[in-house]
């Protein structure tokens, strides 16, 4: 069975999937942002196959997040460097470690994020640029400028499902806040 292809799909988060591809190609990124460039560094480091990273850092390529580049002529060796668009998605992979650290870590904290400069450990937070605001369970995804009329029926769709859709989204099991108990 071949695998759906989303680079076409009006979501920007399909999209996102689409060129990640799978778990490889998210860790080799992660391993790619602590610094590794050639591939024996993400072969030991993932203990994936050469076949499997051959593919991984061809497709990671071809989408534009790492670039190839020679440090040897001979033999031929090449590093594996972070494009900009690479390097843009290190918030995303910071988010995954928070997440992954407060809800798989129960022993504490293996990986956390630091300013470099500082010293100091960071609590890597989502931030609105407009309002300085952290992103909270009160935002919700809503169609922009470019959304076709199907996106824009299903998301009306889903906003009627919740009643109200400026409310913040909640599971069946938890109880509405009263303002008072709201931050």
């Amino acid at each position: 069975m071949q695998r759906k292809r989303l680079d076409q799909s009006e979501c920007p988060v399909a999209r996102c999937v689409d060129q990640i591809g799978d778990w490889w190609s998210l860790l080799i990124l992660l391993h790619a942002i602590e610094g590794a460039t050639r591939f024996e560094e993400f072969e030991k480091r993932l203990g994936i196959a050469p076949t499997i990273l051959t593919r991984r850092l061809r497709k990671l390529v071809h989408d534009g997040l790492l670039k190839k580049q020679r440090y040897c002529e001979r033999p031929p060796r090449d590093e594996y460097l972070l494009t900009q668009k690479g390097q843009d998605f290190q918030p995303v992979v910071f988010s995954l470690l928070v997440w992954g650290n407060r809800y798989f870590s129960p022993e504490g904290a293996k990986l956390v994020v630091m300013d470099t400069q500082s010293g100091e450990i960071a609590d890597p937070v989502l931030i609105d640029r407009n309002t300085g605001k952290e992103i909270d369970p009160t935002f919700q995804v809503v169609c922009g400028p470019a959304a076709s009329a199907a996106l824009q029926e299903r998301l009306k769709k889903s906003s009627k499902a919740r009643k109200n859709p400026t409310a913040p989204l909640r599971s069946k099991s938890q109880p509405a806040q009263s303002a008072s108990n709201q931050k």
